[in-house]
């Protein structure tokens, strides 16, 4: 492991393998770079791949006050401490930072991102909104219990499945995450795809989202993530849509690496 200062002086924590072009994995909500891990040597095969720890999470350090644009700054040092340009890879809510990377004008070459969860339509949007006031009351108040249920309940889980998260050996390392919850809430704004900003984006991005829906996510509407890339695909003037025939929401090397791989070689024009 190793370390980068970024702008404000903090200390991101990051994993580096492989050799040729370089990619930057940027994990979502409640990841301490965990998310990405089996994309980690299966693409350093053939890429550079940084894995790191977003701020706040594992070894990575934390100064507040907390902005998004200091999660953009730290993107900006990992891609200066490969040489950059570079691609990259965000998966759920790390894919909203990485589109939000990419729009700021960060040196960039491809975009990549999975399921980003965009709140599309009126309902989708209100319930967001009135998720992110609630996380912000639980957090204010320390409970940090109830803002990881606040998350889990928005993310389709059953009551049945938070019983059993509550009561497995991981739930205190997810308690310690569970500030950086506001964080992904930043990435993700209003709740809908800020088209405007997403309009300026000039490099070519590839928006991907699995064939079903994740069987721990069964709340969700089953064109929840579809909906979501569709708008996401709309909005930047070089985007292209694929599906995979994967029923989960958590990356999968198999499907993943030979789609990304292609892609950030120029060679994945389309998809179905």
């Amino acid at each position: 492991m190793a370390h980068v200062a970024s702008r404000d002086g903090t200390l991101i924590e990051y994993d580096r393998a492989g050799s040729g072009p370089a990619v930057v994995l940027v994990g979502g909500g409640l990841d301490d770079g965990s998310e990405n891990a089996p994309l980690f040597p299966a693409l350093a095969g053939e890429l550079t791949v940084v894995n790191y720890r977003r701020r706040g999470r594992g070894g990575s350090g934390d100064v507040r006050p907390y902005a998004l644009e200091r999660e953009i700054e730290d993107l900006a040092a990992l891609i200066a401490e490969v040489g950059g340009p570079a691609h990259l890879f965000g998966a759920s809510s790390g894919g909203a930072l990485a589109l939000e990377a990419a729009a700021a004008g960060l040196p960039i070459a491809r975009v990549a991102v999975y399921e980003v969860p965009y709140a599309i339509g009126e309902e989708a949007i209100a319930t967001w909104r009135e998720y992110v006031a609630r996380l912000r009351s639980a957090l204010a108040a320390g409970e940090r219990q109830e803002a990881l249920a606040l998350f889990m309940r928005l993310a389709g889980s059953s009551e049945e499945d938070l019983a059993a998260a509550q009561g497995s050996p991981m739930w205190p390392a997810l308690l310690d995450l569970a500030h950086t919850l506001a964080y992904d809430a930043a990435c993700l704004g209003d709740g809908p795809p800020p088209a405007a900003r997403l309009a300026t984006i000039t490099r070519p991005t590839l928006v991907v989202t699995g064939a079903g829906v994740d069987p721990h996510m069964a709340g969700l509407s089953t064109d929840f993530f579809g909906l979501a890339a569709d708008a996401i695909t709309a909005c930047i003037p070089d985007a292209r849509r694929h599906t995979i025939d994967r029923h989960g929401h958590t990356v999968d090397p198999e499907t993943l690496v030979p789609l990304l791989t292609g892609f950030f070689y120029g060679e994945q024009r389309s998809g179905p």
